[in-house]
């Protein structure tokens, strides 16, 4: 009996391993098989030296004073014009919420849906105290070693230079599009968009225009980040999470620390007992939606266990989801997250503290909503402090997640098949966008809305995104502009 039992599992155990390996092997590569695009030659020195000058306009933008370096703003916007004399003359230039940008080449066929290629102009702070901490002078622009430093090379100037760089180049060839295109430059993209993106979108909304498709800056070309992926990896965000700030407050009754309540009962103590509540039990987290599409196209591209593992989440998924979690980057592709942001109670040593307030921040993965996280919220803080009446406020800038836009569409084939051409040997993916973009401001006018910088990325690259020693390759700003020339080439060419 023992004999006939130690059999069954081993043919039970065999037949399911040959069940993961047909299943390994069946799921085949995914991606587009293109020969690369013919050789386009840039002026890397001089695009160099003209986000070089970019980077000396400090345009930090605020979120409380819409007029914050408005003068940095319009030095930029004299020098785009010199920079780009061929381009100006092609395109009409409209000034929008004061410092915000869009231009328009019209195209000679009208029936056809216009495309909108987006970048920012302002950028974030340098953090006080880390000045010095910097390779080179932050707002320098240093063009040194091959690289372009300083704040915004990487955020956003990089793309907003390319994109300028590759209408420049067009226009100086004659160029006569069949499609209109748009490019759209905020001025407060990392303070919310709220004047910049969102009345251009509102401003083209009201013209009665539908865009073909839209392209912001997102997601990056990664090399070296994934485990078992060799080749570089571009991802093509197709949908930005929400964002949700809740403010918690809750009562109780002031006092002397001498005389305190009972256990549990003061304001700090029902506070703390609510947020660890928050805090252990995460929002429910899976590998499915955009998740899930990425990892079933990069599967097929990986070695190891890594691509059985990922062909198989049938069988492996609960030890694929165990090891992202693990993660906070991969983490946030799974669940709405939970961040611990804010609190705030007492003021003296000796006194309890009539209130406690605490603020949480969510990114909502697409799926979820606001309303339903704020139930959340509610229910998690009076389980874990059931004596407090807690009072939430959603704060001003919440935004649900994206619509998802379609990876069948024919307008992600393009950008998909653009990187193949313009970056051989590079796989393309779809990819969720874990933070918050300009773009998500025109997914009313567009569903095919996608978020990708064609930027080069290692692991040690990846702190210099807002942080220290800023910087693009001068090599790598050159594919910048031969992908964004490849992309407004053939999709508003003669063959659109």
């Amino acid at each position: 009996m023992v004999k006939r039992l130690l059999l069954a599992l081993l043919a039970l155990l065999a037949l399911l391993a040959a069940i993961v390996a047909a299943n390994t092997l069946r799921q085949g590569s995914r991606q587009l098989d293109v020969p690369p695009a013919p050789a386009l030659a840039v002026d890397e020195a001089g695009a160099a030296s003209r986000l070089s000058e970019a980077i000396r306009t400090r345009t930090v933008s605020s979120l409380d004073d819409p007029q914050a370096n408005a003068d940095q703003f319009r030095q930029l916007h004299v020098l785009l014009q010199e920079r780009y004399p061929k381009l100006h003359a092609a395109m009409q230039r409209e000034v929008v919420g004061e410092l915000s940008l869009l231009y328009t080449w019209k195209g000679s066929d009208p029936s056809l849906p216009p495309i909108l290629l987006m970048a920012h102009q302002d950028v974030v702070p340098i953090a006080p105290g880390t000045e010095g901490d910097w390779t080179e002078s932050p707002f320098a622009g240093t063009v040194k070693d091959g690289f372009v430093w300083g704040r915004g090379a990487w955020d956003d100037k990089g793309n907003l230079i390319a994109q300028l760089e590759a209408m420049e180049m067009l226009a100086a060839a004659g160029f006569q599009p069949r499609r209109t295109i748009h490019l759209a430059f905020g001025a407060d993209e990392e303070v919310s968009g709220e004047r910049g993106a969102k009345q251009i979108a509102a401003l083209l909304k009201s013209r009665g225009e539908r865009l073909e498709f839209v392209i912001d800056e997102g997601l990056l070309i990664t090399e070296g980040i994934m485990p078992g992926l060799s080749k570089p990896a571009a991802l093509i965000g197709i949908a930005e999470k929400g964002f949700l700030s809740v403010v918690l407050k809750v009562p109780a009754t002031p006092g002397h620390s001498s005389m305190p309540p009972p256990q549990g009962e003061s304001a700090i103590a029902m506070m703390s007992a609510a947020l660890k509540g928050l805090e252990d039990g995460q929002l429910p987290g899976g590998i499915r939606g955009v998740a899930r599409e990425m990892f079933e196209t990069i599967a097929p591209e990986m070695s190891g266990f890594g691509r059985v593992a990922l062909a198989n989440l049938w069988l492996f998924g609960p030890v694929v989801k165990r090891q992202l979690e693990a993660k906070a980057s991969t983490n946030a592709m799974l669940r709405t997250t939970t961040a611990l942001t804010i609190v705030n109670a007492g003021n003296k040593d000796n006194v309890l503290p009539g209130r406690a307030e605490a603020t949480v921040n969510f990114r909502l993965l697409p799926g979820d909503s606001a309303s339903a996280v704020m139930g959340h919220v509610h229910d998690v803080a009076q389980a874990a402090a059931p004596k407090g009446r807690f009072e939430l406020l959603a704060l001003p800038g919440a935004s649900e997640a994206s619509p998802v836009s379609p990876v069948r569409s024919a307008s992600y084939q393009l950008i998909n098949r653009t990187v193949r051409e313009v970056f051989p040997g590079t796989l393309v993916a779809p990819g969720l966008m874990i933070g918050a973009t300009d773009s998500r401001h025109f997914t009313g006018i567009s569903d095919h809305v996608y978020r990708f910088s064609p930027v080069r990325a290692r692991p040690e690259d990846l702190p210099r995104f807002h942080g220290t020693n800023e910087r693009i390759s001068a090599a790598n700003l050159a594919e910048l502009i031969r992908f964004y020339h490849r992309l407004v080439s053939q999709a508003a060419g003669a063959g659109a």
